[in-house]
């Protein structure tokens, strides 16, 4: 199995597009929890901090920063699932 050192190859970003995909619903249903004392519009403007996130993430090509990123969507998810609200998603 082929893997970059530093940069990721076809291979690499194939094998992380399921976790990543995953990770991006999840947080966007635990956006819309009960538990989060959001307004609608609060709601939305979360969402779209979420896929602005991914949106630019998408395009990264470096390992340690796609590591960084799936480790910050699992921590944001569990503080979600927990009730709490992130000034950052």
């Amino acid at each position: 199995m082929a893997k970059g050192l530093i940069q990721a190859t076809a291979e690499d970003l194939a094998r992380n597009r399921g976790q990543i995909l995953s990770l991006y619903r999840q947080i966007l249903r635990s956006i819309n929890s009960p538990k989060l004392p959001l307004t609608f519009a609060a709601r939305l403007a979360k969402k779209a901090e979420v896929r602005a996130i991914f949106m630019l993430a998408s395009e990264e090509t470096s390992l340690h920063n796609i590591d960084d990123l799936i480790d910050t969507a699992e921590y944001s998810l569990s503080l979600l699932r927990k009730g709490e609200i992130l000034k950052y998603i």
